[in-house]
């Protein structure tokens, strides 16, 4: 029997464990770890909430979860309440499926300033992250600035531009929906370091921007490279150029009839934040142009009005005592998913955050062929039954998969008026909801 441990319930720990199971069936029993009481990871917290179509992909995971052979283990922070040795000392191999959940820092000067976030923050603030449900942003502002070229970056635009019927049928939690009932924000506007060509936005992320009911998206046609030059670019991100191009050329009186301008704002690399009595008021932009693919500063700046910022510039995977850590690429060190003896790492812990939530299948099969060239056939270690000995004498309250569908039931009885569900955003609530 082969004892596996995998830490994180998003994406790549679950296509991980149905890996597992498809390579060694009933002759395995693999736990899956997660410090949140609730699975399925950046499905829950980090995909938009008017996303449901990608946030369905999660029935795939309950599939892998139900039964006796993979186990969710909620509750439970693995660094913190339980070692990585203690982890290897009970099973056969631990795979690190933790994501990539901290912010780059954005390293310009007055980027401590309030109403400033970065996209995990900001993010987890709209889809009801336990640790993020609190930051309280600032909406009464006019002016909201967005760094970053890439899908996350569209996101928080997007979410920002929204009116409340457009939420109908998505599940923001509730403080978010108050927020941006109430919100003072007439435009957004998006910043990127380089150019159109070198976008990291999506067809479809970009399309929906032409669809909502009280925001235009405004492109200068003079950031837009020759139309010729477009056919070097790979398909999908010509397509996305396509769409730039359209935007540039919507007419004067349809921007008019919206009240939010989505302002796209390229080559242009953030200086540095002014503030007035702690808060936000402009960022300072340098011009740049692209040489060599790379975003080259001209010396030439401007400001712009910022009442609220968020930072999409990319995130990292969050260090765990005992593994091996690559500071610079932000990730753990490893050598195509191996860290060390026994210990293991797929997803973005393994890659860095790149890549769309599908590649993760091929990530977690691939981690469990290395697994299966590693390990023997049978086992000695305790494992699951190891497990729940330590999460005893320590008095570690186990959440399982049982428990987590108690809550989601109470997370769709809760539901507002056409909401799949009002989402549980402390830990104590999503623990009473389990019941005895």
């Amino acid at each position: 029997m082969r004892q596996i441990a995998i830490v994180g319930s998003g994406p790549a720990g679950y296509y991980t464990a149905e890996a597992a199971v498809k390579k060694w069936g009933d002759d395995a029993r693999i736990d899956v770890f997660d410090k949140l009481p609730v699975p399925f990871g950046l499905i829950r917290t980090g995909v938009a909430p008017d996303h449901q179509s990608i946030k369905a992909v999660s029935r795939r995971y309950e599939k892998t979860a139900v039964g006796d052979t993979v186990r969710f283990v909620g509750n439970v922070e693995i660094g913190s309440q339980v070692s990585i040795d203690e982890l290897a000392n009970l099973y056969d191999a631990v795979i690190l499926a933790t994501g990539a959940p901290k912010d780059r820092e954005l390293t310009i000067d007055g980027a401590d300033t309030k109403n400033l976030f970065g996209s995990a923050a900001f993010v987890g603030w709209y889809n009801g992250h336990p640790e993020f449900a609190n930051i309280d942003p600032d909406l009464s502002g006019k002016h909201a600035v967005v760094i970053g070229m890439g899908n996350v970056a569209l996101d928080v635009a997007r979410i920002l531009a929204k009116t409340e019927g457009e939420f109908v049928g998505s599940d923001i939690v509730a403080h978010a929906l108050d927020s941006l009932r109430c919100s003072g924000i007439e435009t957004v506007t998006i910043l990127g370091r380089r150019g159109p060509h070198q976008i990291m936005m999506t067809p479809k992320e970009l399309g929906e921007l032409l669809h909502l009911d009280r925001a235009s998206p405004h492109v200068d046609a003079a950031d837009l490279p020759p139309i010729g030059d477009d056919a070097i670019l790979e398909p999908g991100l010509r397509k996305s150029v396509t769409l730039l191009r359209d935007f540039a050329a919507i007419p004067a009186n349809i921007h008019g009839e919206k009240s939010i301008a989505i302002e796209f704002d390229f080559f242009a690399s953030p200086k540095a934040i002014s503030s007035s009595g702690g808060r936000i008021t402009s960022i300072e932009v340098e011009q740049t142009r692209v040489e060599a693919g790379r975003a080259v500063g001209t010396g030439r700046s401007y400001s712009i009005p910022a009442d609220i910022l968020v930072s999409c510039i990319g995130y990292q995977t969050s260090p765990i005592e005992g593994v091996p850590f690559d500071e610079r690429a932000g990730r753990f060190a490893n050598d195509g998913g191996r860290i060390l003896p026994g210990l293991y790492c797929v997803g973005w812990a393994k890659r860095g955050p790149s890549g769309t939530i599908g590649t993760n299948r091929p990530d977690g099969y691939n981690v469990i062929d290395l697994v299966a060239d590693d390990i023997a056939n049978s086992s000695r270690k305790t494992g699951r039954e190891g497990f729940d000995k330590l999460a005893q004498e320590r008095g570690i309250d186990i959440v399982t998969f049982r428990d987590w569908q108690k809550i989601e039931e109470a997370e769709i009885a809760a539901a507002r008026d056409g909401a799949p569900r009002e989402k549980f955003v402390d830990i104590e609530s999503m623990i009473a909801a389990r019941g005895s």
